[in-house]
């Protein structure tokens, strides 16, 4: 029985942090787990940068609202689940996934939390479990599941190697070039077709 984990952001949505930089003008919000393998440390990074400039959950809900699945995302994930199950797990937060859940016709998503004060103002974050792409990999694992995993990022690489196949999906050069062992794939149908040779 496989269950395919697959990353959200860069994977099947753009990045909800690159979108709201380019919206509010800040560009060191740009700055991604692709770029950062820290993610506590890239998170306060964040939040010190929205404390400063006065933005709130409201304003990044509101850029969420205008992004929407990359180009043949919801087609690819549709196919995917007439074939097994699948589980997004994702660094990103409840908060924001929500409407993008939506838009990918309600898959099921693993993610985080955050603390946000009565002024909208986010004052910190819960992780669901440390590690977590990893160790739900690992706790899927040990209820009889075999794993396929995919993602983009650093943050990713945890899962895609504890799994029993693991794949790169429009990676940044610099993450191919630190795992020449992973197969790495740019668009659905060759990610499909990887995913479907392992089914068989």
């Amino acid at each position: 029985m496989y269950i395919t984990c697959l990353d959200l952001e860069g994977v099947l949505v753009p990045e909800i942090w690159i979108a709201f930089a380019e919206a509010s003008g800040i560009p060191e919000l740009k700055r991604t787990t692709r770029d950062e393998p820290d993610y506590d440390k890239l998170m306060n990074y964040r939040l010190s940068i929205l404390k400063e400039h006065g933005l709130g959950l409201k304003e990044i809900q509101d850029v969420i609202a205008t992004i929407d699945p990359m180009e043949g995302a919801k087609e690819f994930l549709d196919e995917l689940r007439s074939l097994c199950q699948v589980i997004i797990i994702s660094d990103t937060f409840t908060q924001f996934a929500a409407p993008l859940m939506k838009k990918l016709g309600m898959p099921t998503i693993f993610c985080n939390s955050l603390e946000v004060g009565e002024n909208g103002e986010i004052t910190g974050y819960k992780m669901r479990c440390e590690k977590s792409k990893y160790t739900t990999v690992k706790a899927l694992q040990s209820i009889g599941f075999e794993t396929i995993a995919s993602g983009d990022s650093h943050n990713d690489l945890g899962m895609i190697r504890a799994s029993k196949a693991g794949f790169l999906f429009k990676s940044p050069d610099s993450i191919k070039q630190e795992n020449p062992d992973l197969p790495a794939y740019e668009t659905y149908d060759e990610l499909m077709a990887a995913i479907k040779e392992q089914l068989v």
